[in-house]
């Protein structure tokens, strides 16, 4: 009988009965089963995880079934934590549980795609042409270029064959780096750790070229400045896993719940032990409902919040009250003991640097680096001594580095914090610091403060060789900053919570609305769980404090109280900064292969925020002016300029990298020295100051100094990250844009001083923009050629995340769907046939690199007091010191595809190394000869061993990464304990056999060896925590100091009044002013427009994907409260349209009464190409997150040459701060969906 019949008699059949009518006998068949059975039959489980900058780096078991991915769920293997401890699992969410969605979904990219008008141009070429004469005639006719780069972002792809755009990808890089220079060819992708090997395979690629790698974390935003200054090391946090020891927790500016799901149990864990949660958010979030206390400030005033808990902190723990751990800590582990310089201005005094050996008679005894040993007072016998630990015991001399309670002679010491004591001292002067408070603008109010608070500080006068000077203390200027009485007498300062003076708690309140009685009661549990549990009080902080232009400020304020409360190192306690997956745990394994320093040192690499505000042209829109961020206390001087003078500055003395970096191509100069009969180095300083070579910096318009060729790769530019996204498109790309502001030349501003000006702006810098991806994002759609990549269950990697210790694979499940390649295979199919085009125009070239000063080399202690650039005629340019570093490269174009394939000599003859310290890897590389094979065909690479595949490509990470091979971790602690003349090795020698393969980690997440290049260590004792070694291990931090250093005494950091940390209100980026009349004829709203991280996606990932978008509202969306939406006449769902002189977004608007008034929230990152329709504005698609941003630059992030203020590739530069900004918003009188022809522009064909 048929299931159809079976149903419908079912209550007719007779049936016998058993067991007393409790049983029943029927003869039913089961077949209807089958169907449920075979849903969730599977052939095979694959572990995989998601490479998508989420943090969670989550393990998933991938179900295929006749080849097919069917679903995921989450593994349930992990390596347990300790029996005290929960373990890490479950993890993921339910953004991970949709991906299998994309696999064969239409937004899936199946096949390469290129624009039909240029794939045409390229044909009919190639009919009479070779590869590289080919392209030369279509980029070289400027209509022919224009016809197709003036319609990117309007469709018109086509599909093709991997062997043609192969074919012209190679030879627009063989003609860019002939005709312009290789490091014209730029590539921009993010977070390595997400997955290593994909990343590596497009910057081995370029740096084998000699292309420029794009920085991430410092556009991003994520890069926290705060970090370097005061630690020397750039976001090395807690795991979550510590999270359950502290016994007070803060959320700040951090969503946990939302961002961080995976490991959030661990915060409501901690919760059902005990621990109070105290959650920081002007909204009601996620985090929010698990707050024992709710702290909820206006917007961008967090730094104000900061300082007046640091106000209670100081006041009632260590000055009313000293309590006996935070003392001993604080003068062993911070700058507080060090001596500062104060000069006279205005009547006052003013602090200058810190005091130095090099400042007295006799140096202190120094012969090494005197001037960079900070100097402090004994406080046993009352002698200036030279503690050890400072940058000058780290270069030069062994042994010294450390943080020992010691001098540079040997002898003991205690220093002294305060000279507060009437014996201590010999005046107490006035000293003056700035107070930016009282600044405001149409959007922010300002309090009544004077520019200059003089307060009053006690002071010691000793005798240096330019006569007697006044020092006082770091802690001392620290309590005189935050404005506490210590019974000096003066103004300015208070003894009582309830004055109006800068940063008590009353003083707070007026500015972030969050009353001071709760701001004392937070600081007071704060330091008393801290001094109970020598140091378990937390914060976990992350991009909602960071966005924000003056972010430093805000960090700086939340570091303060850690450190003063002995929180930093402390397992329990600390700096828990998570914005994106940034911890790529086997980095000095990975840097080789990445960057191909396995065959030539050093490579190019470039500060993405620096590059996109010069070559999007954002600088010539620019409205902040230098006079409104400067000090009233800064150092005399010219101080003048504009924001891309002071960047072009930094890039003159060698502080930031550039990109492009000389007019010239830098082939061309090489073969000039040679010529010259001088070494490249000299022939570059000659050159430079007789102007026969120029900066590309002076002028990134001319057509020589363009950047040519760009690879996006394991990002969406152009829809997640690119700041100022209507400039990109005006600019860079050349296309239709929404840019409605005027240039300084146009509004009659003040034009740079250091950059010439084009009356015309370039449109379409770019020749070629090629983008990979799995999926058709916003930037895929703006791009020339599309690479059709696969997906996180198609191909071979490494993964690893600042969330927990376990370095994770993603596996191949199934082979690549389609056409669709791994990255890895991908490159090497564009490397090779380079290789086969590169001799009609290159053969081995000698290039000329220049490198910026860098953090962690001994280049640190370049520029020790005073600012001097050679470009006004200061100083003379000297490489490496008062400019970049210059090195000759060779680069071997025609063997390039070898190289890409093999692990170069480089490894077996200069070795390892990171962070200061380098090894020898011979055994390693003997050991990957026998682990991926030899070489055998004759040529460049024979006898070499392989990189064919992405394992390969895995083991050579896993093999050289002191993390992942306990021989080589021995290695490098060995190499610490050098420095620092204190044996590390027992951290490692108990896993020195270990060596995880990627095998093992297929079969099950594996824990990382703990290794010098982080600060935490990996054991059965502790969780991950950053600073531990610092503290217990008594390792300097990599700093001037060698301690957690609060005074940055760098010139620039003095000028811009940030010496200390201040409370710094937004800036006016003075973006809605000139569209007012815009918006005068229609109710509106000016709201400050705020992109915090989402829920049904990450970034833009998700926000595509069918699942996500139906627990969504299926498009882009903003929030707001329900008091401004009454203001501009909205409610909820209606459609609003966004804009400022930057351009416009459409959205529909999600009102909400957990808004707080004022803010208008459109969630990172929603893309252009889903439900978006017109802007009545702009008469395009909507626009996008970014269409209403503008990157900003900020001079204190410029700085180098200066020891921890020294530039590293994604640890210190400029970053890409939007939060600053205000929209109006109005309510769309009509939705156009733009469905009719094209009228703009000639349609696409």
């Amino acid at each position: 009988m048929s299931q159809l019949l079976d149903r419908l008699t079912f209550f007719n059949r007779k049936r016998a009965t058993f067991s007393d009518g409790h049983g029943v006998t029927t003869s039913e068949a089961r077949d209807w089963e089958d169907g449920y059975h075979k849903r969730w039959q599977h052939d095979k489980i694959v572990r995989s995880t998601h490479g998508v900058n989420c943090t969670g780096s989550c393990s998933w078991k991938i179900y295929v079934k006749g080849g097919i991915i069917t679903w995921e769920t989450q593994q349930t293997d992990y390596p347990r934590t300790r029996p005290e401890l929960p373990n890490h699992e479950p993890r993921g969410c339910p953004r991970g549980a949709s991906y299998s969605w994309y696999i064969y979904s239409a937004q899936r990219l199946k096949y390469p795609l290129i624009r039909s008008r240029l794939v045409r141009l390229w044909r009919e070429a190639r009919q009479t042409m070779s590869p590289v004469a080919a392209w030369t005639a279509i980029v070289e006719d400027e209509k022919k270029r224009k016809s197709y780069t003036a319609i990117r972002g309007h469709g018109g792809f086509v599909r093709a064959h991997w062997e043609e755009v192969t074919e012209i990808i190679a030879a627009a890089n063989a003609y860019t780096a002939k005709k312009y220079g290789p490091d014209r060819i730029i590539g921009f992708s993010p977070i390595p750790a997400m997955s290593m090997v994909s990343y590596a395979a497009g910057s081995r690629y370029l740096s084998l070229l000699g292309g420029t790698c794009m920085s991430f974390y410092d556009w991003y935003c994520d890069l926290p400045p705060a970090s370097p200054m005061t630690w020397g090391e750039q976001t090395d946090v807690p795991e979550s896993a510590d999270w359950y020891n502290a016994g007070f927790l803060m959320m700040w500016g951090s969503n946990v719940p939302q961002t961080r799901t995976p490991d959030a149990h661990f915060m409501t864990e901690a919760r059902y032990r005990g621990t109070k949660v105290a959650v920081v958010s002007p909204d009601y979030a996620e985090a929010t409902k698990f707050a024992d206390l709710w702290l909820n400030p206006k917007q961008g005033t967090d730094a104000a919040l900061a300082m007046a808990i640091g106000h209670v902190i100081l006041r009632e723990y260590h000055l009313d009250r000293q309590v006996e751990y935070f003392e001993d800590y604080c003068r062993r582990y911070t700058d507080y003991p060090m001596l500062v310089r104060l000069v006279e201005k205005n009547g006052a005094y003013v602090p200058e640097r810190l005091l130095r050996a090099s400042d007295l008679k006799g140096n202190l005894a120094e012969k090494n680096n005197p001037e960079w040993k900070t100097v402090a007072i004994d406080d046993a016998s009352g002698k200036l001594v030279a503690p050890l630990g400072s940058a000058g015991f780290h270069w030069g001399e062994e042994g010294k580095w450390n943080l020992e309670e010691k001098d540079g002679t040997g002898g003991d010491v205690k220093l002294r914090t305060t000279f507060i004591l009437d014996a201590d001292r010999d005046d107490v002067v006035d000293v003056s610091f700035p107070y930016f408070g009282n600044r405001e603008h149409d959007h922010f109010k300002g309090t009544d403060h004077p520019d200059v608070l003089n307060r009053r500080v006690p002071v010691r006068q000793i005798e240096t060789k330019e006569g007697r000077t006044f020092v006082a203390t770091v802690f001392d200027l620290f309590c005189a900053n935050y404005g506490l009485d210590r019974g000096l007498g003066g103004e300015h300062v208070s003894s009582d919570y309830s004055d109006n003076v800068p940063y008590t708690p009353a003083w707070a309140e007026k500015i972030t609305g969050v009353p001071a009685e709760q701001i004392i009661t937070v600081a007071r549990e704060f330091a008393t769980n801290a001094e109970k549990t020598k140091g378990k009080s937390m914060v976990i902080l992350g991009a909602g404090l960071n966005h924000w232009y003056h972010m430093d400020m805000n960090y700086r304020g939340i570091i303060n109280m850690l450190v003063m409360c002995g929180c930093i190192g402390q397992s329990g306690g600390g700096w828990s900064h998570y914005v994106g997956q940034e911890k790529l745990r086997p980095q000095t394994g990975w840097a080789p292969l990445a960057f191909a320093l396995d065959w030539a040192r050093p490579p190019r690499q470039m500060n993405s925020t620096s590059f996109f505000y010069a070559h999007t042209d954002q600088w010539r829109y620019e409205t902040l002016d230098i006079d409104e961020i400067l000090s009233p206390t800064a150092p005399d001087g010219d101080w003048s300029g504009s924001l891309i003078d002071y960047n072009v500055r930094a890039e003159r003395m060698g502080w930031l990298p550039s990109a492009p970096q000389l007019k010239t191509n830098p082939l061309e100069v090489a073969k000039a020295a040679k010529v010259a009969g001088m070494e490249a180095k000299d022939y570059v300083a000659s050159a430079l100051q007789t102007g026969e070579l120029e900066m590309s910096c002076r002028d990134p318009d001319d057509p020589a100094n363009w950047p040519r060729n760009m690879f996006v790769w394991r990002s969406n530019l152009l829809g997640s990250s690119g700041k100022g996204h209507e400039y990109f498109l005006k600019h860079l790309l050349g296309t239709q844009h929404g840019v409605q502001g005027k240039d300084l030349g146009e509004t009659g501003a003040q034009k740079p001083q250091d950059v010439v000006w084009h009356d015309d702006a370039p449109q379409g810098k770019l020749d070629l923009l090629v983008t990979l991806d799995f999926r058709m994002s916003t930037t895929c759609v703006y791009s020339d050629i599309v690479l059709p990549t696969a997906s996180w269950y198609e191909k071979d990697d490494l993964n690893t995340s600042d969330m927990h210790p376990f370095i994770h694979p993603l596996s191949a499940a199934v082979d690549p769907v389609w056409e669709s390649k791994s990255d890895w295979e991908i490159y090497k199919a564009i490397a090779k046939k380079f290789s086969e085009i590169a001799p009609e125009v290159l053969g081995v070239e000698e290039d000329v690199v220049l490198t910026p000063i860098l953090h962690d080399t001994p280049g640190e202690i370049a520029q020790a007091f005073d600012v001097e650039d050679w470009g006004k005629g200061q100083t003379l340019p000297l490489p490496g010191k008062t400019m970049a570093n210059v090195a000759v490269v060779t680069r071997d174009y025609p063997n390039l595809y070898k190289r890409f394939t093999a692990l170069g000599p480089l490894m077996e003859k200069v070795g390892n190394g990171g962070k200061g310290i380098s090894w020898n890897t011979e055994p390693e590389v003997d050991l990957l000869r026998r682990l991926n094979g030899e070489v055998g065909e004759e040529g460049a690479t024979q006898g070499m061993a392989k990189i064919d595949s992405a394992i390969d490509a895995c083991e050579v990470i896993l093999s050289l990464a002191p993390e992942t091979n306990g021989e080589v971790a021995v290695k490098a602690w060995a190499a610490l304990s050098k420095n620092t003349g204190r044996d590390h090795t027992h951290l490692a020698l108990p896993k020195e056999e270990e060596k995880i393969r990627f095998r093992d980690i297929q079969a099950q997440p594996r824990k990382i060896i703990s290794s010098p290049t982080w600060s935490g260590l990996e054991s059965e004792h502790v969780c991950y925590n950053a600073g531990y070694t610092n503290v217990h291990e008594l390792i300097p931090w990599r700093t001037l100091t060698g301690r957690q250093q609060l005074y940055q005494d760098h010139k620039w950091m003095r000028a811009f009044g940030e010496g200390f940390c201040v409370y710094r209100p937004p800036i006016d980026t003075k973006a809605v002013k000139p569209m007012l009349d815009e918006a005068k004829d229609a109710p509106h709203v000016i709201l400050n427009f705020i992109t915090p991280h989402q829920k049904w996606g990450i970034h833009s990932t998700y926000t595509d994907n069918q699942l996500m978008l139906t627990l969504s509202r299926g498009g882009p969306i903003v929030w707001m409260s329900e008091t401004d939406a009454a203001k501009a006449g909205l409610v909820d769902n209606d459609w609003v349209e966004a804009f400022n002189s930057n351009g416009a977004l459409v959205a529909r608007v999600v009102v909400s009464q957990r808004m707080k008034e004022g803010t208008l929230f459109m969630y990172h990152a929603q893309e252009k190409i889903v439900n978006v329709p017109g802007s009545p504005l702009t008469g395009q698609r909507g626009g996008i997150h970014n269409s209403v941003t503008r990157a900003v630059l900020k001079p204190t992030h410029m700085i180098g040459g200066y020891v921890q203020q020294s530039y590293g590739f994604n640890y210190y530069g400029t970053v890409g701060s939007n939060r600053d900004e205000y929209v109006i918003v109005r309510k769309l009188s009509k939705v156009d969906w733009l469905e009719g022809p094209a009228t703009h522009l000639e349609a696409a064909e």
